[in-house]
């Protein structure tokens, strides 16, 4: 299934003047002109009552002092063609939308990222930080993707669903004149435009209409051109016949990866991300992502990793060429895999965690580490699958591998203020105690919030009679009621 994101920059023009590399004295309210018209206008410049269309002479009436600046196309596309390839960290497929927009195909890529709802809202993110304002929607066609950003505010549409039939007419990017002309015939919404006839539109205002109730519908493809930057290392290969078979797949890969390796080499680098593009006979693009923990230039890894993602791939048609991008590279040294002495080189694991995370997505794969704190929930943290930890865990009292997060609300019959339950309920299952350990009191870390200042947990090791190994702790030191409230829970399963 096609999933596209379209990004929409609603005051682009006048973001742009607010950039590092385009630095502006005025502080004010600005607007962008092209001749007396005003093109775009900022937010402040917004809330002042200012708007696109209007004449420059009455923009200036209104807002005296306005900071004017001429509107240039040629600075906007180039700054868009640089976000297009700044987006390259989300998916292999980005492209511009000029004038004020981006493609990116996230098909097999959003896992990645946690899923589309973090990748959208990660990407709006980043883009606020770097002064541009941003909507951004994904949906199964790039059509419904521009509409949803622009005029229904963003966010995953799902897959099949009819988002488009409320939308005035402006969401289909149809021409000026063929807008006026739809409002004459009475029509507002997608909904009953998309519900009328045919013929008579066409008859009227020729195909474009039809083409692009097809492609909001996903009848008809609507490719994406994607930016490739040329200082990136990468190799292509065109074929007299379209290949449509993973085998035949397979042997490209190894070709390619063989000459981007070699390229590496070189160049003193290793690879940490791949881009791998099927350029299909019609048009369109298919792109399966790569990376990896630490810089590889080896051909036979990264092959493999390659052709372990084929299965996402629709060659269509057939394609006709292939292109194999390193879109991000680090330096790496030369390392000896094996010497006279040691015939077999000592296994690693970065070959199984590049499988792993390319599988499962990059926030599936994780080690834990230590942190120094004695609240259990604050105590770890997690790194890299192939960092150090950073320190040493606690030896004196064990703790669970597996910790409750929240912890659970459990009924229990102890003693005050120091016995280990008798007995307790969790889940509607009553477990009886055999052994217990205890208390292990742990105080709040009243120097982070002032309302830890007198909590206090009384930790136990508990084994019930079938042999499970459980970790309560009653919340308070069972005497003082400033303390806690004597509740217990379960924060653990040995």
């Amino acid at each position: 299934m096609r999933r596209v994101v379209s990004v929409w920059f609603p005051a682009f023009p006048t973001d742009r003047l607010r950039q590092p590399e385009s630095p502006r004295e005025d502080a004010g309210p600005r607007i962008v002109v092209a001749g007396r018209t005003v093109m775009a206008v900022d937010a402040a410049a917004a809330g002042l009552g200012l708007r696109p269309g209007m004449k420059l002479a009455q923009a200036q009436v209104l807002v005296p002092g306005l900071s004017v600046h001429d509107a240039d196309p040629a600075g906007d596309a180039a700054a868009l063609s640089r976000l297009a390839e700044w987006c390259l960290r989300y998916a292999p497929l980005t492209a511009a939308d000029p004038p004020d927009g981006l493609w990116i195909d996230v098909t097999g890529s959003a896992h990645l990222r946690g899923g589309e709802v973090r990748l959208l809202r990660d990407l709006v993110s980043r883009l606020n930080d770097l002064g541009w304002t941003a909507h951004a929607a994904a949906a199964d066609t790039p059509a419904v993707a521009h509409a949803v950003a622009r005029f229904g505010g963003g966010g995953s549409v799902p897959a099949g669903a009819d988002a488009m039939a409320d939308f005035p007419i402006e969401a289909l990017r149809l021409p000026a004149g063929v807008l006026a002309g739809l409002r004459l015939m009475g029509f507002e919404r997608v909904g009953p435009l998309a519900a009328a006839p045919r013929s008579p539109l066409v008859r009227r205002f020729g195909t474009i209409v039809a083409l692009r109730l097809d492609q909001a519908a996903g009848r008809v493809p609507e490719p994406i051109v994607p930016a490739v930057p040329r200082t990136l290392i990468q190799a292509r290969l065109t074929f007299v016949e379209p290949l449509l078979t993973a085998e035949a797949f397979s042997t490209v890969i190894v070709r390619l990866t063989g000459t981007v390796c070699g390229d590496l080499e070189q160049a003193g680098l290793g690879a940490r991300r791949l881009d791998l593009l099927f350029e299909r006979v019609d048009g369109s693009v298919q792109a399966i992502r790569i990376g990896t923990v630490r810089p590889v230039r080896d051909v036979r890894h990264l092959g493999r990793m390659l052709d372990e993602r084929l299965d996402q791939v629709d060659p269509g048609p057939g394609v006709e060429a292939m292109r194999l991008i390193v879109a991000r590279a680090e330096q790496a040294g030369f390392t000896q895999i094996a010497s006279p002495l040691t015939q077999d080189a000592p296994p690693g694991l970065a070959s199984l965690v590049d499988r792993l995370t390319n599988r499962l997505g990059e926030t599936r794969i994780y080690r834990i580490a230590p942190v120094e704190s004695d609240v259990p929930e604050r105590s770890e943290r997690r790194v890299s699958p192939l960092s150090g930890t950073g320190g040493d865990w606690p030896a004196d009292w064990p703790r669970p591998v597996r910790l409750l997060n929240p912890p659970q609300p459990i009924e229990a019959m102890a003693l005050l203020p120091d016995r280990p339950p008798a007995a307790f309920t969790w889940r509607r299952v009553r477990h009886r105690v055999r052994h217990a350990d205890g208390p292990e009191r742990i105080a709040g870390e009243w120097w982070k919030r002032d309302r830890e200042w007198t909590s206090v947990r009384d930790y136990f090791r508990v084994e019930d009679e079938d042999g499970r190994r459980f970790w309560l702790f009653r919340r308070g030191n069972g005497s003082d009621a400033d303390t806690g409230d004597m509740r217990w829970f379960l924060h653990g399963v040995f």
